[in-house]
């Protein structure tokens, strides 16, 4: 399949989405809208691994950053959800910025542990209660929902169509990587580092730059995540919350927009199905990796470079 085809195929996943609580159950459109939210993470998992080929097992401290940065906003300060949104990507990159400067000279498992280190302290921050502002193994209780014009949405529709909307704006941003002279770097990075700075790219700086466009995606994505639970804790954005997004990627397929959704669908979607297989959901996922990883190593709906 071509890279245009799966452009299409992206856009038409997002459009059927788009109109699916014309017909969907209550319980389907809760669903579809946590699914869209991760969808967004994942997405922003594949610029760093999928596009710039860096092993990144703890992408889920930069969700959690930005639904902290959403939380603690709105519920001590007042600040309006969709408000806080601009500020959690900024925040959510800045981190992206701070903590793979010092690590993206290293390679391969050397990076991918340096990353579940990060989760790890993230995660004891926040259960540590940093600052007396995090709200300690609790969390942060209260957090209010998207307005628009000064009124609520308060409908599991009208948020559900808000996660979309984030979704749409994602998409493209993707596909507009995809043909940019920056997209195209991050692939010559992923394919040959050497050679890539043997022509004169500076690695070191596409790949901070990488870890801080997935990381401010991330960050918008853990605004609506907030709003949407109306809660965020410690447990939300724990290691297997990394783990889950960099299956995604691997088993759907790297640098493919169609692939990325696929991976989430079974990876969020499927087990709401079969709730009463969801303790299961590890152990299916993990024996699903091997299997993939065995037959089709390049994922299921892999990206194609072929010319447009």
């Amino acid at each position: 399949m071509t890279i245009q085809t799966m452009r299409r195929v992206g856009g038409m996943i997002w459009v059927i989405g788009l109109v699916l609580p014309l017909i969907a159950s209550n319980n389907w459109i809760s669903i579809l809208s946590i699914f869209a939210i991760y969808a967004v993470v994942a997405l922003s998992q594949d610029v760093v691994l999928g596009r710039a080929g860096m092993y990144d097992m703890g992408h889920a401290v930069y969700f959690g950053i930005g639904a902290y940065t959403t939380a603690i906003l709105n519920t001590q300060y007042g600040v309006p959800i969709l408000w806080t949104m601009p500020i959690a990507v900024v925040v959510s990159a800045l981190f992206g910025v701070i903590l793979s400067a010092p690590i993206v000279k290293l390679r391969g498992d050397y990076l991918l542990v340096a990353t579940i280190g990060f989760n790890e302290i993230f995660r004891m921050a926040m259960v540590n209660n940093v600052a007396g502002i995090t709200g300690g193994p609790d969390g942060i209780f209260g957090i209010g929902v998207p307005s628009l014009f000064g009124y609520p949405i308060m409908s599991q529709g009208g948020l559900y169509l808000i996660n979309w909307v984030l979704l749409g704006v994602v998409l493209v941003l993707m596909n507009n990587l995809e043909k940019s002279r920056l997209g195209r770097v991050f692939r010559y990075l992923k394919e040959d580092e050497l050679a890539a700075t043997t022509l004169g790219v500076n690695a070191r700086y596409y790949k901070v730059l990488a870890f801080a466009l997935g990381a401010g995606i991330a960050g918008a994505a853990g605004t609506l995540f907030a709003s949407q639970l109306a809660t965020v804790s410690p447990s939300a954005f724990i290691f297997m919350e990394s783990v889950t997004l960099f299956a995604i990627v691997i088993v759907g397929g790297q640098a493919s927009i169609p692939g990325v959704l696929l991976g989430t669908v079974l990876m969020f979607v499927v087990p709401q199905v079969f709730r009463d297989l969801a303790e299961y959901r590890y152990l299916v996922f993990g024996f699903a990796m091997i299997v993939v990883m065995v037959l089709r190593p390049q994922g299921i709906w892999p990206r194609r470079s072929r010319p447009e």
